[in-house]
C-alpha cells in the first residue's frame, strides 16, 4: 500500500490551509473581497435603476420589466431581481402593471443625481478633461460619494445650480432649479435665443453636439427650421443640424434684445506674420484651460500675432505679452480675436 512521507504530508497540509487562509482570512481574503465587490456591483446597478425610474418619471413615462433591462443592458430577469430588491428595501412601489419611485427611493435616486452633476461641474471647472470625458467619469464617482462628500463638494463649487450640459442640480434637500428650456428644432425662423441645456444622452447625438462646438449660455439666431435641417448662427459661426439632433438642445427666447456678441474670429485662423487683438475667450474654454489662458495674459485688449507654425501644421507659435506660446489649434480656436489691418 502506497504511503505518504510524514514531511510531504505535512507540506500538503501546510499549503492546504495557507490557501484557505488567503481565500478565508477575515475582511481581506479573496473571498470576502470577492463578496464586497458583488455587493458594490449590485448597488450601482440598483442605483442605476433608481436614476432610469426618476428620468423616466420626470419624462412622463412608464418603468416596465423592459424598459428597465433595456436601461441597464441586462435580462427582463435580472431586471426582476433589481426591482424586486429596490421593492423589499421600499424604494419603489408596484400597483401591478409598472412600478414608481417611493417617497425614500426619490430622495435616494435625486442623491445620485445631484452627485453625479456635481462632479461634472467639479471636472468642467477645476480640472482640464476634455467634455467627451465628463459623463462616463462621473458616472463612476456618483456611486462613491456619501451625502456629506456632495454637500462638501457643494459649497467647494459655490453651489452651483446646474451642470455644464445645462441640468439642474437637486438641493441637498431635493429641490432644483429647471433651465425653462423647449427644443431647437421648435424654435419659429428668425429667433435670438439663448441656449440653456444640452442633452448628454445618447452618446452619439452628443458627440455631435461637442463637435459643433456649443454650450449653454451661448446666443444664437435661428435662421431655418424645416423637416431636414435646423440651421441657426451662433459664435459667429454657422450651424446645420438634423431635427433630431436640434432636439437635443434647450434654448430659451430672448424677448428684449441682447446686447451684441463680441465674435471676432478665432485666433487659429491668423497666419504666420498677422497681428491682432482679444476679443474674448470663447465659452467653451472652461476650468483650468481658461485660468491657463488668462495667467499668460490672453486677456481682452492683448495684442497677439502669429509667428511660426509647425511643419505638421499644429501647433502655431503666438507672441503674446513678448513670449512665446505654442497652442493647439482646438485651443486656439477658443480665443476670439480681431485682426489688426496693415497699412499697405
Amino acid at each position: 500500500m502506497f504511503m505518504i512521507e510524514p514531511l510531504l504530508l505535512l507540506f500538503i497540509l501546510s499549503l492546504v490551509i495557507g490557501a484557505a487562509y488567503w481565500i478565508f482570512r477575515p475582511q481581506t481574503g479573496l473571498f470576502w473581497r470577492m463578496e464586497r465587490s458583488k455587493k458594490g456591483q449590485q448597488r450601482i446597478q440598483r442605483e442605476d435603476a433608481l436614476k432610469h425610474i426618476l428620468r423616466s418619471e420626470n419624462y412622463g413615462r412608464l418603468v416596465t420589466l423592459e424598459s428597465l433591462a433595456g436601461a441597464l443592458a441586462i435580462s427582463t430577469a435580472e431586471a426582476a431581481d433589481v426591482l424586486g430588491a429596490l421593492e423589499q428595501k421600499e424604494l419603489v412601489d408596484f400597483d401591478g402593471s409598472s412600478f414608481g419611485l417611493s417617497a425614500e427611493g426619490r430622495d435616494y435616486a435625486l442623491h445620485v443625481v445631484r452627485a453625479h452633476r456635481l462632479w461634472e461641474r467639479y471636472l468642467a471647472d477645476e480640472t482640464g478633461y476634455s467634455e467627451e470625458d465628463w459623463h462616463e467619469r462621473a458616472d463612476k464617482v456618483e456611486h462613491q460619494l456619501t451625502p456629506d462628500n456632495a454637500d462638501a463638494l457643494a459649497a467647494e463649487l459655490g453651489f452651483p445650480t446646474h451642470d455644464p450640459h445645462g441640468d439642474p442640480i437637486p438641493t441637498a434637500l431635493g429641490s432644483l432649479v429647471p433651465h425653462g428650456g423647449q427644443p431647437l428644432s421648435s424654435v419659429s425662423p428668425n429667433t435670438t435665443v439663448r441656449l440653456v441645456h444640452l442633452e448628454d444622452e445618447p452618446e452619439a447625438i452628443y458627440a455631435q453636439l461637442v463637435a459643433e462646438r456649443l454650450s449653454p449660455g451661448m446666443i444664437a439666431e435661428v435662421v431655418e427650421v424645416s423637416a431636414e435641417r435646423v440651421r441657426f448662427w451662433a459664435n459667429g459661426e454657422e450651424h446645420l443640424l438634423a431635427p433630431l439632433v436640434a432636439a437635443n438642445i434647450s434654448v430659451v427666447p430672448i424677448e428684449e434684445p441682447a446686447e451684441p456678441e463680441v465674435v471676432g474670429q478665432p485666433l487659429s485662423s491668423l497666419q504666420p506674420g498677422q497681428k491682432a487683438t482679444v476679443l474674448s475667450l470663447s465659452q467653451a474654454s472652461r476650468g483650468s484651460e481658461r485660468r491657463r489662458f488668462m495667467d499668460l495674459g490672453i486677456l481682452p485688449g492683448t495684442l497677439v500675432s502669429a509667428e511660426t507654425r509647425s511643419p505638421s501644421g499644429d501647433p502655431t507659435a503666438y507672441r503674446i505679452r513678448d513670449a512665446l506660446i505654442a497652442l493647439r489649434s482646438e485651443q486656439a480656436e477658443k480665443i476670439r480675436v480681431k485682426p489688426i489691418e496693415e497699412p499697405e
